[in-house]
């Protein structure tokens, strides 16, 4: 077993930066971000699940929704797998954090806090440079490259681009990549992460301190985080129809599985596999 959890896992993910008692490793993480003019002193969690206007409009669930002092929104997505339309799915996002804003009454006049998409990316985009792997995005004039509106941020990390090691780590930024791409790797408690928030996310990814149910989570975490990641890998790789090709039931019936459980809306999947909404659900209603 590894000594400490896999940031990459729902469970992992959540028990280090969901968990109200640990949410000063949240506020670390995203201070090494947005730098000193953004900075961030305290958070308060808000409820993750977004449903439309409407029946009918698509919902939302996001892995954190927080917000600050001065009403700033942050929603922060760990993604796991490709998805052809990530960015979309990014700005689609962040519209239920723009239109929960709106006040009732006619004295309302449009006033926005900002709002910041954070996607902490277990794969590459596809048209990215080769080396730069930290993008942050705003509303920019073409012709001047200014920016247009500030009040609407996307950073999106690829974590499998980051490839210093320890020694070679030299600011706490630079730890936290670390830690997304290296933490369930390590075997000791190593040096460089032995200062300041960093000695408590150690403390609270080993795996031993945890209780069996918790042991039992986020192993279940893992399996799901591994099976998902393989098939996709595989459905990527091969450029194949999964949901279409003769004699792939059963891999695109785990893929549906593996993706329900690790909260991927069915937009996505249905990219991902090729099958339609209505076979998904029915997959996911057989499932239960």
């Amino acid at each position: 077993m590894d000594r400490y959890i896999n940031l990459f896992t729902d469970y992992g993910f959540k028990k280090v930066f969901g968990e109200e008692p640990n949410k000063d490793l949240l506020i670390a993480f995203l201070n090494e971000l947005l730098g000193e003019r953004d900075r961030v002193k305290d958070l308060t969690y808000l409820n993750s699940e977004h449903l439309g206007k409407t029946p009918r409009e698509r919902s939302a669930v996001f892995d954190l929704y927080c917000t600050n002092e001065q009403g700033e929104k942050f929603i922060v997505e760990v993604q796991r797998v490709k998805q052809k339309f990530f960015k979309d799915r990014s700005v689609y996002y962040s519209t239920f954090a723009v239109q929960e804003q709106a006040a009732k009454g006619k004295d309302w006049k449009y006033e926005l806090k900002s709002v910041y998409t954070i996607g902490i990316l277990d794969f590459c985009f596809e048209d990215s440079d080769e080396e730069k792997f930290h993008h942050q995005v705003k509303l920019m004039e073409e012709e001047t490259k200014k920016v247009f509106y500030d009040k609407l941020t996307f950073i999106y990390l690829e974590i499998p681009k980051f490839n210093k090691n320890l020694a070679e780590l030299t600011s706490d930024y630079e730890r936290w990549l670390y830690a997304f791409k290296n933490l369930h790797r390590l075997k000791d408690h190593p040096e460089e992460l032995e200062a300041g928030i960093f000695k408590r996310l150690i403390e609270i990814a080993e795996i031993a301190r945890y209780n069996e149910s918790e042991q039992r989570n986020y192993q279940e975490s893992l399996k799901d985080y591994w099976d998902l990641k393989s098939a996709i890998d595989t459905y990527y790789e091969e450029g194949i129809a999964v949901g279409k090709a003769e004699g792939q039931q059963e891999k695109t019936r785990e893929i549906v599985t593996n993706g329900l459980n690790q909260g991927i809306d069915i937009t996505t999947i249905v990219a991902m596999t090729g099958l339609s909404e209505s076979e998904i659900v029915r997959i996911k209603e057989g499932s239960r």
